[in-house]
């Protein structure tokens, strides 16, 4: 049987729009099944905060549940590679955190690469850092530790939430700017080194507002400076750390990643809605609470962003000289 021309272009269009059909219809169906949340950090803490802030949102509106994974340990590469294992199907979203990329810097024989292997989806938020102590610390402000430590050195104690991570970083950049030393005391996440914080069984540490706020707030623990370039709305009286160590800054921040090769449509869909939440009132408000402030990117936005702070804190890393196998 012979086609007729027309009848033989016809068919040809609709089988080349076959693939573009197909993956509108994969984006349109998505999802049909529970999706996972791996967090690389204890439950408690900053990055299980947000997740479990933003978690219901996504749930109605995705229209099937998230379920927050914790997953700590390693600085976060357990749950890197728990998600760098998974189909790229979208059914598994990691909490993609600073502390994460700088173990590319860090780790020197990791069997993955964030970078290469982890895709940005979105920005989530940026957490403002403190440096918080105990009570019993004899100082008050950031230029009263700093002469603490110059008197005494080697015997404060800095806690950070992890080897390599912002927390850690913070500190190695404020010890370098302040020409002190002072022993760093990693721990598995921000909420067990506040718990030994507030029992006095480390003296300071860099940590993100949303662990270490409510503790400051009842007298737990004491605020010693902000580490942004600008002082804290619900802490009108601490002062930035750059106000006694000129021009010294850093934050931490997260967002979300998936398996490489997750089809880009996917990725769309899960940007518009995580976006769709960090701009509704109910969540900002929510995200303000705990001291977090919203970060809205592209998928490409995050990606550039990403890139830039890999610079920034390798850098730091190697002039601190930290590696770990």
């Amino acid at each position: 049987m012979k086609l007729s021309r027309r009848l033989f272009l016809h068919l040809t269009a609709g089988a080349a729009a076959l693939p573009g059909v197909s993956r509108m219809a994969r984006a349109q169906a998505y999802p049909t099944r529970p999706i996972r949340w791996i967090v690389g950090f204890p439950p408690g803490g900053g990055a299980d905060t947000v997740a479990r802030i933003m978690g219901p949102w996504l749930s109605e509106r995705l229209g099937q549940q998230v379920i927050i994974e914790n997953r700590p340990g390693a600085s976060t590469n357990i749950a890197a590679q728990a998600v760098v294992n998974s189909p790229p199907d979208g059914y598994t979203l990691f909490f993609y955190g600073a502390s994460t990329l700088v173990n590319t810097s860090i780790f020197q024989n990791l069997p993955f690469d964030v970078k290469r292997d982890i895709a940005p989806v979105s920005g989530l938020v940026a957490y403002p850092m403190m440096l918080v102590a105990h009570p019993s610390v004899p100082a008050k402000t950031i230029a009263e530790l700093i002469a603490h430590a110059k008197a005494h050195p080697g015997k404060v104690t800095m806690a950070s939430f992890g080897t390599g991570s912002a927390s850690h970083l913070a500190g190695e950049l404020f010890k370098m700017m302040a020409g002190i030393n002072m022993v760093h005391v990693p721990y598995r996440g921000g909420a067990p080194m506040v718990t030994d914080l507030i029992a006095g069984q480390v003296q300071v540490g860099f940590d993100v507002m949303v662990t270490s706020l409510p503790h400051v707030r009842t007298g737990a623990l004491r605020a010693l400076g902000v580490a942004g370039n600008d002082r804290f709305d619900m802490l009108p009286d601490v002062p930035t750390i750059a106000e006694t160590v000129p021009g010294y800054e850093a934050r931490t921040w997260a967002g979300v990643g998936v398996p490489k090769g997750t089809p880009p449509e996917i990725i769309a869909r899960l940007n518009h809605e995580i976006n769709a939440g960090l701009a509704n009132p109910t969540i900002k408000s929510r995200l303000a609470e705990v001291g977090t402030i919203p970060m809205i990117f592209t998928a490409a936005e995050f990606g550039a962003y990403i890139a830039t702070e890999s610079e920034k804190w390798a850098r730091v890393v190697k002039f601190a000289s930290i590696k770990l196998e």
